[in-house]
């Protein structure tokens, strides 16, 4: 995303907040406790988030949630402003190439698709990859940035949707128009990703396949992290759902699950995450457009030294998340999941 000016940044969160619930976007639930309070850890603008959970369902949600002003604030890349590169990198894993093509490579025994459409493509770096395998496919890509036009000038995409999916005026006129609906890592930074689900249900042809990879908030790394945990990833991240939710809404719509696999798709990020994320945090604080009184000189260089010297103490971290990923993608200590469903002929 191109870079802005730096803004006036507000420096109260209401504004950018809708009201907070007091029940579950999911399921309704009264029954709510809070999993963690925080700021920005990976892009240092100002604000404090709150994330709790559904103590019935296990929905996961930030509360109050942003608002659609809100969301653009947060995402955007302002000039001047501090970024953590190496929780920045860790986060990158989730579209690695590899990625990319163990998603693609799960879909080859569902048969050739004639059209495909990738939800929240951004610069549609998976279709160009799920290509490889799919030559005679049709890719098309949706985003809320205009990022997915310029995808189609390269030539990856052959046609882009601006917006989201579950707006009428988009999901109108593709109704059942395709083989293939993937989301990956999609539905976390959807507003209301139900709305997306069956929205993604309605574009798709009968007999058509749902590919969805997502966070799994049930993780026991989110537990014993708080909000370290990279995947937490306030204020980015709206919604995490539990497999078990996301299964049951699509088996209500007639779907059939053939897929909920942890194993193929858990990133070995979570202890070089809280890793970074902490060490950044408890060093002198950086500079950033909305400071009132730059950090003087020797603070800023005391930073980057402190910064580099905690290097290999997140390389050990990494090291130890490579060790336990074998157990991990087998256990509750997995991160994330992919679901695959077929919508009812």
């Amino acid at each position: 995303m191109p870079e802005l000016p730096a803004p006036s940044v507000p420096q109260a969160t209401a504004p950018v907040h809708e009201p907070r619930r007091e029940d579950c976007p999911w399921c309704g639930s009264g029954r709510l406790r809070n999993r963690l309070r925080t700021g920005d850890l990976r892009q240092y603008k100002p604000g404090n988030f709150t994330v709790d959970d559904c103590r019935d369902c296990g929905h996961t949600f930030q509360n109050p949630r942003l608002t659609a002003e809100g969301l653009v604030h947060y995402h955007r890349t302002v000039r001047g402003a501090p970024r953590d590169s190496t929780a920045d990198a860790l986060v990158a894993l989730r579209g690695s190439r590899q990625r990319h093509r163990s998603a693609a490579r799960a879909m080859r025994g569902f048969g050739e698709p004639e059209s495909w459409l990738d939800v929240g493509t951004g610069h549609a770096l998976f279709p160009a990859t799920a290509r490889e395998f799919f030559p005679y496919t049709s890719f098309d890509g949706l985003d809320v940035t205009p990022s997915v036009v310029r995808a189609v000038s390269a030539e990856r995409v052959e046609e882009a949707h601006l917006g989201r999916l579950s707006d009428p005026r988009i999901s109108g006129p593709l109704r059942a128009r395709y083989d293939v609906v993937s989301m990956l890592h999609h539905l976390e930074g959807a507003p209301d990703p139900r709305a997306e689900l069956h929205a993604a249900l309605r574009v798709l042809r009968p007999g058509g396949h749902l590919l969805i990879e997502t966070l799994d908030p049930r993780s026991v790394f989110a537990a014993l992290l708080g909000r370290w945990w990279l995947p937490y990833d306030q204020p980015r991240h709206l919604h995490l759902l539990p497999p078990r939710n996301l299964r049951a809404e699509l088996e209500t719509t007639g779907c059939t699950v053939l897929t909920l696999d942890h194993r193929p798709t858990h990133i070995p990020h979570d202890l070089s995450g809280a890793t970074s994320l902490a060490l950044s945090h408890a060093l002198p604080a950086p500079d950033t457009p909305w400071r009132a009184i730059p950090p003087p000189p020797f603070q800023r260089h005391a930073r980057e030294a402190l910064l580099r010297a905690g290097l290999p103490l997140v390389g050990m971290a990494a090291l130890a998340d490579h060790l336990l990923a074998p157990v991990a993608r087998r256990t509750r200590l997995a991160n994330t999941y992919r679901l695959i469903a077929q919508k009812a002929l």
